[in-house]
């Protein structure tokens, strides 16, 4: 089985090639340019050094969230527009799960967390599994970080933590958690986009171009601010 796997569900830009559980080429960046910039050559780049033809790929991974709004829908739109003009099935491949993936087995949970905003951080909490997808312990929530800490507690005495959120919550979380906080190193603190290819492998589900949809644990601020605006109008208008 030959996956094309796509990541733009934060600060790196990522892209895969796999084939028959083998690697053959995987690219990722972090520069000033956006996603949107960088994401088609890069397809285009791990198709040629893999001497591959979109048309022989079986399945697209896509990385659809938690995440950057603006970055899951660069990805999702990108593959979309793959499996429309080719017919290939996706994938749709979890953000926490995919980090989770990419840590060795440690025997600490692992804690993939990413920065909300506002003392808030998109959380789950896995196990290492020797097969290369993590046994999941909860589900991707939104929680401030504190309540956060609480809920991971019980699953564990360590907690290796990684993602955009580990750098801007590392001292609270140091402080609140003392000796069982762990923090990933950089190279393995972000997602690799050959492990969202190495789970969408296993996946038993497919999507086609249609039902693939990026996946928010709350709604973006402009979408918020517009219901804000929209019930303190009619508010005034009663």
């Amino acid at each position: 089985m030959t996956i094309l796997a796509i990541d733009t569900s934060g600060p790196i830009c990522g892209v895969a090639l796999l084939r028959d559980g083998r690697v053959l080429s995987e690219h990722t960046v972090l520069n000033t340019k956006t996603h949107s910039v960088n994401l088609i050559p890069m397809v285009d780049a791990v198709l040629q050094e893999s001497q591959t033809d979109l048309s022989s790929v079986d399945r697209l991974a896509c990385v659809t969230g938690p995440g950057s709004f603006t970055g899951v829908r660069i990805g999702v739109s990108t593959c979309k527009g793959l499996s429309h003009g080719s017919g290939i099935p996706c994938v749709a491949v979890d953000a926490l799960e995919t980090m989770a993936a990419g840590i060795p087995h440690s025997g600490a949970v692992i804690c993939p967390i990413q920065d909300a905003r506002a003392g808030q951080v998109y959380g789950a909490a896995f196990h290492a599994s020797l097969t290369g997808r993590p046994v999941r312990l909860m589900p991707d929530t939104p929680l401030k970080l504190e309540d956060y800490l609480e809920t991971v507690r019980p699953f564990g005495d360590r907690f290796l933590f990684l993602g955009d959120g580990m750098p801007v919550h590392r001292e609270r979380i140091a402080e609140l958690l003392g000796e069982k906080a762990l923090f990933a190193p950089p190279q393995l603190s972000f997602i690799r986009p050959s492990a969202a290819a190495r789970i969408a492998e296993d996946s038993e589900e497919t999507l086609d171009y249609l039902s693939l949809q990026p996946m928010y644990l709350r709604s973006p601020s402009a979408e918020r601010n517009r219901k804000l605006m929209e019930a303190q109008a009619c508010r005034q208008s009663t």
